[in-house]
């Protein structure tokens, strides 16, 4: 489906008066690069900035998506609707996501003020890629209270979930061996909750003692008035210390209201600066990409790299620098 024929206006309405059916369906087109979706997204996004979300991630095996059924059950208890979406390893087969629609969120399902979805990481794992960006802001423009964001949590591009959620939640467990390493800088500092879940096990003292040190390091840039990452244990399979979880995300929200003036950071110009930087080089690398396959230099310069005719910096440079040239 082109963008000439695919039915923009209609989708538009569907998506404000929040109709699933055409919100899965527009969210699977994003996911799968439908050119014609650009038109209703640009005409939903005069319609967001008012959901809060929610960022979880954290390395396989935390229990983040047991968490985030717990989250979305206290949720809705206090009467928000939720829009999660989960984002999963690509399938090296199919293209799409690995897990699907998460199984332990599976008793939402039949909730009508729960929405979930499932989506690949085409190869970037843990982050987000530019369709959830774009399927939050449907979610938004669906009249969601709430958007979790589960990641795959696989490495130090976690960074890029804080990119596009209000509070970021970052869960670990004890026992995972060397906590202090298992916790990169880099995702210290966008941590805005730290989750330690399965609080039961052993270790969990050793593990909260290694997060304060490592928070209290970093204490200057709190003493400027900035968030201080704060500590909650869970037993999420359990439903232990979910309640103060939520808790912490009211703190960290109003705390957001009262000093950068707002909770629709995504608008603030550091996010649109990064965010239309972000867009500008994925549309560039699709246009690219499209042209090179159409014209079947690509495949060409492939077989002759293999063939040992050409070098792949040589080959990029050839199939780059004409198209440049023309811009």
């Amino acid at each position: 489906m082109d963008a000439e024929t695919y039915p923009a206006n209609d989708v538009v309405e569907r998506v404000l008066s929040g109709d699933v059916r055409t919100v899965a369906r527009l969210i699977r087109d994003i996911d799968d690069g439908i050119p014609g979706v650009r038109d209703v997204l640009k005409a939903v996004y005069p319609y967001t900035g008012r959901a809060y979300v929610i960022g979880i991630t954290g390395a396989p095996g935390v229990g983040k998506s047991t968490l985030a059924d717990q989250v979305i059950n206290h949720l809705r208890k206090r009467g928000r609707t939720v829009g999660v979406l989960a984002v999963d390893p690509t399938s090296p087969f199919s293209g799409g996501a690995i897990l699907g629609d998460r199984i332990r969120m599976q008793r939402h399902c039949t909730d009508a003020g729960v929405f979930i979805r499932s989506l690949a990481t085409r190869g970037q794992f843990g982050g987000l890629t530019q369709s959830t960006r774009s399927a939050i802001d449907v979610l938004d423009a669906m009249g969601k209270d709430f958007i979790l964001v589960e990641t795959v949590g696989v490495g130090q591009d976690e960074v890029d979930v804080v990119k596009s959620a209000h509070t970021t939640v970052i869960v670990v467990m004890p026992g995972m061996g060397d906590d202090i390493q298992a916790i990169k800088a880099g995702i210290l500092e966008v941590g805005d909750i730290f989750v330690i879940n399965k609080a039961d096990h052993e270790g969990v003292d050793r593990t909260e003692n290694h997060l304060r040190l490592m928070i209290e390091m970093a204490d200057k840039k709190y003493e400027e008035g900035g968030w201080k990452p704060s500590i909650v244990r869970t037993q999420a399979l359990f439903n232990k210390g979910v309640d103060t979880l939520l808790d912490e995300i009211e703190r960290h929200g109003r705390h957001l209201k009262q000093s950068e003036g707002g909770l629709n950071t995504r608008k603030r110009e550091s996010r649109v600066r990064e965010e239309l930087s972000e867009m500008v080089k994925n549309r560039l690398i699709e246009k690219v990409g499209q042209r090179l396959i159409q014209t079947g230099d690509f495949d060409r310069l492939v077989t002759e790299i293999v063939n040992g005719k050409t070098d792949p910096y040589s080959a990029c440079d050839d199939l780059v620098f004409p198209i440049v040239k023309k811009l």
